[in-house]
């Protein structure tokens, strides 16, 4: 855990101190490093937890999210060199810093075993996140959506604030591993309720779950790549982690999040229809990730093996592939300098190979067998069925939509007349293809094993 963390601390006076011509070399060598570093923890045995100090430790749920933190960072700095090109050196510096301050904040809330240390690090992602959003987001809606992105996340996290303070108070204690153990929790008492429902908000507008996910597609749209990458592969995965460890811990309250279901299951139809009428390539992205975590709330409160292991595998699955699909959006939205779908028709005559990417990105998102998103999905809608035979029809229609929209996408922006202003549009960057192949190039070898981000539960 330590060779993780203090590398990535140590990253921050490398980069104030690296020469100019340097720095941008020196961050992704070193990050890169510290991610294949932790590759090892997804070779942890299933029953071991590895504790660092007993506010710290790492067990099978949160070490495949720590890794997918860990990979995204030199993704993200490669993914950004040419939006930040004609920055001051000082900004750029203050860009790669606020990176890797999100992704040491990120390894703290995965590694933490107190929920106090939890929330602190949970609520400080917001700061680098807003920072980014709001400074280096392309239009000028960017500080509306930096508002709506604060305040959707700060009301959500209030409710979960007051009900570990009344926690603490009550139990005396606020470690994961003993109150998971804990008789008290399992009594049926109003205050239960009220606190289960006040841990759970937070994590469902984070998810986000639909009927608060307004200030996804905004933030989405307004960030810049790098943002845009890091929201979809791993902040939405916070609320994910965040409601499989609170779950475990109120294991009979099952009744209670029978409304959520619901939500979650018809947000999933709702948001892929939405999908299908999307012009903006980057709101179309956002709106699909609405919808595939939808699967991830509702399989995770149905508290059974089987839907925790579809939830973690569909998280991992679809922080590569939205993080992709943010990037191919970003090499058509710095070519046609617009994020309107049309405008970028016909690419497949002038960037072939880059169709081969968008390909590959839109077949994984919408579930093609064999990869490891259909792997997730199947779990969970065998689970939500196993639970309740009614689910097939809206998960079975979810499917379809998403197959629509994704197909929808893909014809849009790659086939038809190559409009004029594209015969002339740069050549992709080997810069480009290698972004694209760090992307894809774990998902094509977790097909081949795909019980290491399974975590262990079935």
């Amino acid at each position: 855990m330590l060779k993780i963390i203090i590398p990535t601390a140590m990253l921050i006076p490398m980069i104030w101190l690296s020469p100019m011509k340097w720095m941008w070399f020196n961050t992704i060598n070193n990050s890169l490093f510290i991610s294949t570093i932790s590759l090892n923890l997804l070779l942890m045995p299933s029953e071991l937890i590895i504790m660092t100090n007993k506010y710290m430790g790492l067990d099978q749920i949160s070490s495949p999210l720590l890794v997918l933190t860990c990979w995204l960072l030199p993704l993200m700095i490669l993914a950004s060199q040419n939006h930040l090109k004609m920055n001051p050196h000082n900004r750029q510096q203050m860009y790669v810093s606020m990176l890797v301050i999100l992704q040491f904040m990120l390894i703290m809330a995965f590694s933490s075993t107190e929920l106090v240390l939890f929330y602190i690090t949970f609520e400080a992602t917001l700061i680098p996140t807003l920072i980014v959003i709001t400074r280096w987001g392309n239009q000028t809606e960017r500080l509306s959506a930096g508002t709506y992105f604060l305040f959707y996340t700060l009301a959500g996290s209030l409710p979960l604030l007051i009900s570990l303070l009344l926690l603490s108070c009550n139990m005396y204690s606020l470690s994961m591993t003993l109150l998971a153990t804990s008789q008290e929790m399992f009594m049926m008492t109003t205050t239960n309720k009220l606190l289960w429902f006040g841990c759970l908000t937070a994590f469902m507008v984070k998810m986000p779950l639909y009927g608060a996910h307004l200030w996804l597609p905004k933030a989405h749209v307004e960030a810049p790549v790098a943002g845009s990458m890091i929201l979809a592969a791993v902040l939405l995965k916070l609320g994910g982690y965040g409601i499989i460890r609170v779950t475990m811990m109120f294991t009979p309250l099952v009744e209670l999040s029978y409304p959520f279901i619901i939500l979650a299951l018809w947000g999933i139809l709702m948001t892929g229809l939405i999908c299908t009428r999307q012009t903006d390539l980057k709101s179309l992205i956002a709106y699909s990730s609405v919808s595939h975590m939808g699967l991830v709330v509702a399989s995770a409160l149905i508290q059974t093996p089987w839907s925790f292991t579809g939830a973690i595998m569909l998280m991992i699955s679809h922080g590569l592939i939205s993080s992709a699909l943010f990037c191919l959006a970003n090499t058509n939205y710095e070519r046609t300098h617009s994020r309107t779908m049309l405008l970028a028709r016909g690419s497949q005559a002038v960037l072939p190979l880059l169709t081969t990417w968008w390909l590959i990105s839109n077949l994984s998102n919408m579930a093609l067998p064999p990869t490891t998103n259909l792997w997730g999905e199947l779990m969970i809608m065998i689970a939500l069925y196993n639970w309740s035979p009614w689910t097939i029809m809206l998960t079975g229609l979810g499917t379809l939509v998403t197959a629509t929209y994704t197909l929808h996408m893909f014809l849009v922006t790659q086939r038809g007349q190559l409009p004029n202003h594209l015969k002339f549009s740069p050549p992709t960057f080997s810069r480009e293809h290698c972004l694209m192949t760090l992307h894809l190039l774990p998902m094509l070898l977790l097909m081949l094993k795909p019980e290491i981000i399974s975590g262990e539960f079935s």
